[in-house]
């Protein structure tokens, strides 16, 4: 008795080699298959591929051996005695058989099966020792090697050191196993001459028997004829691949190699690709039944099995239903049978009227019909209204008019309720204000903010957008601005201008929509009925600010800061109290953020207006004369021509003010 070894792999081809190159019986076969089922499926010879992975051959040396083992010279005795003697002997057989053990003398082991040995050398202590007096035990320590051939049509024929303990499978491994134009069916043992055993291995492959795989002796010679004939079986088969036939075979005997028939199969057809004679190939086409299988096969025929024929008929429901989808028609289906399959219809459906839509083709093409249901009828059995159904029907249960189930709408800051209230269509700001309690006397109107989802939608698209837009502009040649460079220094200034420009992307990218609307909020008496008093819609907030107490002066001056609000104070004063402006500031481009969400800046304030600064000491006009109110944010951008790689970019002093005004936040660029 002995086991036979497989060590697992747990590399596939693909993680430790290439799968093997197909032999031209493959390519022929997947050519000829490739029409019906593309690249999805590739067909091989059936049993190759176990002998392509990377394993070990050789069984463990720490296996037991059985009883009817073979001793031969290299093996190694372990000899145990107790008793009257106590001693443990390792000793190795000889070239010549034999083993030396003292004063019991010469021993000839080799050529007994382990149980035989064992006997022996108990009869010869017993010649010295009664049983009571001496126990002994005998086991087997490292096992020899030997020499056997793998001949004929193997991967890598030749001679091989195996272990004593090895297989004909063993020793096929070693050699690759059989070549694709190598039999794996009748695969022979040749010992001093004389064939004594056959392997077919389709028996361990497709049974599990390895009554055939015998142990091997010194110079045994494993030999693997051609290949026999060969069949093909394709397609919707659990194990296609290409089959090595024994004898006579029939379609039947063909397919259970490959597995049987899938589940998917399609049983109303068989084809079967033939070389017939004077090297043409001939097709064959046959309703799959009983019959036809107990055909007999052709050497190269090719069977090939198909898919199940797709013919499903359903209808598409949609709507105001509990469960929307699509439902299969098996057998007779009405409008009202669908309904109670998609669990009945929601509470806010519109029962007068569900929309039935049939497509129908006609000589002329396809015909469209629609068909209005009442679906109180319908359930109630009207046939008039309940009609039966047809495959790809689609029918649409509609909604009861402007149904809503809820508006939540958010009021917070200077209100005296503030929280979440669920309004009605048609109610405006004016009336969520009343509902939470009017203003409070700390309320700032200027710098109320209101926020729209949908607009928050818009505004970040379009700010994307730009972002984009400036993104390709800036990199679209800088790649190959490096690789052409003329010097080591020229490419590292355009490397390291890259790194500017990523971060600077990667700021403009944070910034996110707030999503305002601009409204000039009023005392509730005067803002009701006004253009800005607008509807509300789900998901709306409305924030009211307390009066702040300062003004912020942010970008290119010496001290960006917040500054108390002074109504006396303008532009320039505000300006001149944080240092002044740097000579890096683009003067023209200052602007001012205003409370209430909107922007002015030098050429909307005009020129007509004159201020004195007390700062400085002079007269000033324009823009730079314009007051304030609180919480506004003056803001003085650089000049975007002294970085030299910013010369050539237009919008980025756009997106920044676009970003300014639609998200809040103020980015600064170096």
């Amino acid at each position: 008795m002995f086991v036979l070894l497989f060590f697992s792999v747990s590399k596939s081809y693909s993680e430790e080699q290439p799968p093997p190159r197909l032999s031209v019986l493959e390519n022929y076969v997947n050519q000829t298959i490739a029409p019906y089922f593309n690249e999805n499926q590739v067909v091989r010879q059936f049993g190759y591929d176990i002998f392509g992975r990377p394993a070990a051959f050789d069984p463990s040396d720490l296996m037991p051996v059985g009883p009817d083992y073979l001793l031969r010279p290299g093996d190694e005795l372990k000899i145990s005695f107790w008793g009257k003697i106590s001693s443990d002997l390792s000793v190795r057989i000889g070239r010549d058989g034999s083993v030396s053990l003292g004063e019991f003398g010469v021993l000839h082991p080799a050529g007994l099966t382990f149980a035989e040995a064992k006997a022996y050398l108990q009869e010869v202590v017993a010649r010295y020792y009664k049983p009571s007096e001496v126990k002994m035990n005998l086991s087997m320590g490292a096992l020899s090697s030997m020499r056997v051939f793998v001949a004929g049509s193997a991967s890598n024929p030749g001679s091989f050191t195996v272990s004593s303990m090895s297989s004909i499978l063993n020793a096929l491994m070693a050699a690759g196993g059989p070549s694709k134009s190598g039999s794996m069916r009748s695969i022979t043992l040749h010992r001093n001459g004389k064939v004594v055993s056959g392997l077919d291995l389709y028996d361990l492959l497709l049974k599990g028997d390895k009554s055939g795989d015998i142990r091997l002796q010194p110079d045994d010679v494993i030999f693997i004829p051609p290949v026999g004939p060969q069949v093909a079986v394709a397609g919707y088969v659990k194990s296609p691949g290409i089959y090595e036939l024994k004898g006579e075979s029939s379609i039947k005997e063909a397919i259970e190699m490959a597995g049987g028939i899938d589940a998917l199969a399609y049983s109303g057809r068989l084809k079967i690709d033939r070389i017939a004679e004077g090297g043409r190939t001939a097709a064959f086409e046959w309703k799959y039944d009983d019959e036809l299988i107990k055909t007999g096969v052709r050497p190269g025929d090719i069977i090939t099995i198909f898919h199940a024929v797709a013919d499903k008929k359903h209808v598409r429901l949609e709507g105001a239903v509990k469960r929307e989808g699509e439902y299969g028609v098996n057998g007779k289906l009405t409008v009202s049978g669908l309904i109670n399959l998609a669990g009945g219809v929601e509470p806010y459906s519109y029962t007068r009227e569900a929309e039935l839509t049939r497509v129908d083709p006609t000589p002329a093409g396809p015909k469209t019909t629609k068909f209005f249901i009442d679906l109180d009828k319908a359930m109630a059995g009207n046939a008039l209204h309940d009609i039966e159904l047809k495959g790809d029907d689609y029918l649409y249960v509609k909604t009861i008019p402007e149904w809503r189930l809820y508006r939540k709408v958010k009021v917070s800051g200077e209100v005296k309720f503030p929280g979440t209230y669920i309004v009605e269509k048609g109610e405006t700001i004016s009336s969520l204000l009343s509902r939470a309690g009017g203003l409070t006397d700390k309320a700032f109107f200027k710098g109320a903010v209101f926020t729209r989802v949908s607009v928050r939608e818009v505004q970040q698209k379009q700010l994307d957008e730009s972002i984009s837009r400036l993104e390709y502009e800036l990199f679209s040649s800088s790649a190959e601005a490096i690789e052409t460079a003329s010097d080591p220094q020229s490419a590292e200034q355009l490397r390291l201008s890259m790194v500017q420009k990523k971060a600077l992307i990667a700021k403009l990218k944070s910034a996110q929509a707030l999503g305002r609307i601009v409204i000039n909020l009023e005392p509730i008496d005067k803002f009701k009925g006004s253009v800005y008093d607008i509807e509300l819609l789900d998901g709306d907030e409305v924030r009211i600010p307390e009066v702040p107490a300062q003004v912020q002066v942010v970008g290119s001056v010496y001290n960006q800061t917040a500054l108390v609000y002074s109504p006396e104070l303008s532009v320039s004063e505000y300006i001149n109290t944080a240092g002044g402006v740097t000579k890096y500031a683009a003067e023209d481009e200052i602007y001012i953020l205003k409370m209430n969400g909107t922007a002015i800046n030098s050429r909307q304030a005009g020129n007509w207006s004159v201020g004195w600064d007390k700062v400085t000491g002079r007269w000033v006009t324009g823009f730079m004369s314009s007051s304030l109110d609180p919480g506004d944010t003056i803001v003085v951008p650089e000049k975007t021509d002294r970085i030299a790689w910013l010369k050539e970019t237009k919008d980025l002093t756009q997106i920044l003010y676009q970003i300014a005004v639609t998200a809040g936040v103020l980015i600064v660029a170096f």
